[in-house]
Parts: C-alpha cells; structure tokens; sequence
C-alpha cells in the first residue's frame, strides 16, 4: 500500500522521458536524476516531498558534459548514461558512466537539500565501457563501487564488477572484481544498484533488454559475492514491457518502461520484504497504480512565456551550452508601451540541423495526443557584400531523423504549430492570426534519438561557410529566432 502522506497515483507517474531514474529520500525530501546523454543541462535532478510529485529543481551539469567541452556537443547517445545519487556525510553524491571515457563523480557543497553548489567532475575510474556505476558506504566507513560494462565499447557485457574506492569516493583503491556473471540466464544485466540490509548485500539490476527485460535481486553476506539471485519483477500479464533500472526508496520502487517515441518513462510499485526478498508490485508484476487512483498522470501542459532571465529547467540544448545561442530578454513595446519578454535563438553555423548543438528542445509526453505552439519571428542577418548564405529558424522535432518547419524569414510574428497523434505522427501548420492556419508539408512520423526519445522544440542554423582567411570569417554575425511564447498542452 502506499506510505503515509503518499497521494494515491496512477502509473505512469512521469510520463516523459526521464531514463534511468535514480531516487534517493534525505529527510523529508525525495531527490532522482536521470540519464541525460549527450543534453544540456545534464544530470538534471527532480525533487519531490511525497514521492510521487515531482519537479526540476537543479543541474549537476548546468552547461558542459565532461569530456566534451572542446567540442560544440558531446556525440548523440553519448555522454552521461545511467547515474546514481547518494548523500554520505553532508554531501550529495552522483555517479555515472560514460561508455567512451569512464566513471565519473560529481560531488555538492555540504547540503542535505538540493538545489545546491557542485564540484567540478572528477575521472574516478577511466576506462571504455565502463557504465552505470552505484557507491556503497559499509558501515566501516570503506566505499565500494559496483558497475556494469558496455558491450558495444568493452566487447563485453552480462556481468557486474565490484571495486573499493576511497573512503571519499573520489579514487579507486582496489581494482575491480567480478561478482555476478549473467550468462546464459540474465543477459545484458546492467544498472546495479547496491544496498545493505539486515547484513546482507543486495545489488538490484535489470537483465534482458530495455524491451523485454526484468528486474533482479542480488544477495550476498560478503561484499564481493557469492550472490544468489532472484527475479522480483517482470511483465508478467501486464502491458508494461520491461520494468527496468528501479530504484528502492523505503517502501517504494522506481522504474522505468521504454514506450519507443516517446522514451523510457517512469513508473511507481511498492515493495515489501519477505525472508530477505523484495516483493515489488504485485507479487512480482507491475501496477496501475496505488490508493486514490482518479487523480491521474500530472497535467502534461505547458507554458513558456520567457518571463526570466534564466530559461526553465524543462528545456535542454542539444550540445553544450553557449552564451551565443540566446538571449533572454525585457524590451519595450512600441505600440503599448509595455515590457515584453521573449527569448531570442542566434542562428548557429551547422553542417545540418540534424547535428546542430543549439536546438533548444523540450521533452513530449507518452501515451497521448498533443498540440504545441509558439509565437515566433524570424530576422535573418542582411547578407551585405558578404558572401552568401543559408540561415533558417523554426519548430523542431527531433529524433534519428528530424523535421523542421521554418517560419518565413521576413521579421513578421506568426504563429507556428505540430500537432501531434497519439501515435506520434506530426503535422505542421502556419499561421499570422492564430486562427486560420495553413498546413505545411506532408505528415511526418517521429522517431526516437539515439537512447532517448523524440524531442519536439526550436532551432535556429545557418550553414557553415569556410574563411578563405585564417583571420576573418565572412559570416560575421547571426540573424536570428524570436519566440513570444511556448505552449504545449
């Protein structure tokens, strides 16, 4: 049953893609991070007070991915991959692998509230294919480190290692020791997470697949194994394929379903123990929800007005974030005299706008039908005595493949719309009094990104022109996107 002071809800409890959701409760507050790949802001944490309700708050990785800051973005599907939080000793701690690079950790300020100040990343343990690590704390003070290895970088997977770190968590002090192997019955077992209770060692971790996998429970009295094994959820005669990647919190675990376009999103069980096994849902399936379930998913609307100086969490660039992709701004009005806020999108050089690193992008929803819409102007740069080139700006979805619907680039407002099936396909409409709209093109089906879903938002590129000068570029300045309102609902 749900906890005490936990609404009723129905699952899923975030229908956006949030992968690989890590939770952690410090007092009174639930804290989860997700993978964000190669997405700015990274490490994006949600904060919540029921468990239940949850919202943006903070970035461990506010405006770079580590690794990648020469770069204009870290490559798509990169980056961070499956993190986890955890707070020893007045700090928050978030850990996660990048499958080029290695394991990674962020440390904050001493907190026990997020938002907060954090450290600069630190390389923990370097090596290819080394992902989705999680720390344990013994209660000799000594930190260990369980992780999972990435098959297509480490030309190996379907097992789990353990090392011990520093007591500070920041260095590797024992090298890894293999603990679990999965082969045959549980391959691609990844996304350990390690617990202590009641003297034993558990590592929670899905095997089988982000389509048709399930959850594992790994027990052991020693840190480094024997561990036996259990499977504690799976589909079992539900609709949810794959409940993966959880997180355990009191009498509560998190996890995600990959419902393809839209990403993996996240759902809720409960979990009870019984002789030292997790019970988790329904003797082992997932649930629909718990208590008072007519309250439903979170309202899915959103408005975007560009009131403040800082954009909302809710948005992300593709790449790593530069002060010459926008402009937050208050001007005046001319007709009415008023204060007017909107944000302002600088074209940016791009081979195609399928790589560009400054599309500013916005999670959809999962399992239903949605329209969005923006009030927007384009004002591409006068080309002058300069040579030629191509600039363009408008809305945006984005996956494997994208499509674009640009706005007329006369320095006109119109209003700019996708609406979207329930089924992910896309159709796109103009107009200059939004009422009467014209649609433009032909229906498109959107597609997923690399790991994570399609993304719908605005962009705002010019192609890339090559200097016949080391000294002086002939694309010397941007034209640019302004956009009055977002909303999608």
């Amino acid at each position: 049953m749900a906890h005490a002071g936990q609404p009723g809800y129905t699952n899923p409890i975030l229908p956006y893609d949030y992968s690989d959701p890590d939770v952690i409760r410090v007092g009174k507050n639930y804290y989860m991070t997700y993978s964000t790949f190669a997405c700015v802001p990274g490490l994006q944490i949600l904060h919540s007070v029921d468990g239940v309700r949850w919202k943006i708050v903070d970035a461990a990785l506010p405006d770079t991915v580590p690794g990648y800051g020469h770069l204009d973005a870290c490559p798509a599907g990169c980056g961070v991959w499956a993190p986890s939080i955890r707070h020893h000793k007045g700090r928050f701690y978030i850990y996660y692998g990048d499958p080029d690079i290695g394991i990674f950790c962020i440390r904050s300020e001493k907190t026990r509230t997020i938002p907060c100040r954090w450290e600069p990343a630190v390389l923990v343990k370097r090596g290819k294919g080394l992902i989705d690590p999680c720390p344990l704390w013994d209660s000799d003070g000594r930190c260990y480190l369980v992780h999972a290895f990435a098959g297509s970088r480490a030309g190996f997977k379907s097992a789990l290692a353990v090392c011990e770190l520093a007591e500070d968590g920041l260095s590797v002090r024992r090298e890894d020791q293999l603990v679990f192997d999965g082969h045959p019955d549980n391959p691609t077992c990844e996304g350990p997470k390690f617990h202590k209770r009641n003297g034993y060692y558990y590592i929670l971790c899905p095997a089988g697949g982000v389509k048709t996998g399930w959850q594992l429970c790994l027990r052991s009295r020693s840190v480094y194994g024997p561990y036996e094994w259990k499977r504690v959820l799976e589909q079992g005669t539900t609709a949810v394929n794959a409940p993966h990647q959880g997180a355990w919190v009191d009498d509560m675990f998190y996890h995600f379903q990959d419902v393809g376009t839209a990403g993996r999103i996240v759902h809720l069980q409960p979990l009870e123990w019984q002789d030292n096994w997790p019970v988790i849902g329904n003797n082992g399936e997932p649930v629909p929800g718990m208590g008072q379930t007519g309250t439903g998913m979170p309202s899915l609307y959103t408005m975007d007005g560009f009131w403040t100086r800082t954009l909302s969490p809710e948005w992300q660039w593709s790449g790593n974030r530069k002060a010459q992709y926008y402009y937050l701004a208050v001007e005046a009005d001319s007709a009415s005299h008023m204060a007017k806020d909107y944000i302002r999108l600088f074209t940016y050089p791009a081979a195609d706008v399928q790589t560009a690193p400054n599309l500013l992008l916005h999670k959809i929803p999962a399992n239903t039908a949605f329209t969005v819409t923006a009030r927007v102007r384009f004002m591409p740069r006068p080309q002058g005595k300069s040579p030629k080139y191509t600039e363009e700006a408008g809305l945006i979805i984005h996956g494997r493949q994208s499509r674009t619907m640009p706005v007329p680039a006369d320095g006109q407002w119109y209003y700019a719309r996708i609406e979207v099936s329930d089924t992910h396909l896309c159709r796109f409409f103009l107009s200059s009094d939004n009422q009467n709209w014209t649609e433009q093109g032909a229906p498109f089906q959107a597609v997923a990104g690399e790991w994570i879903g399609a993304k719908i938002g605005l962009y705002a590129v010019r192609s890339v022109v090559q200097s016949p000068s080391p000294y002086k570029r002939p694309d010397n300045d941007a034209g640019w996107l302004d956009i009055d309102w977002f909303e999608l609902r």
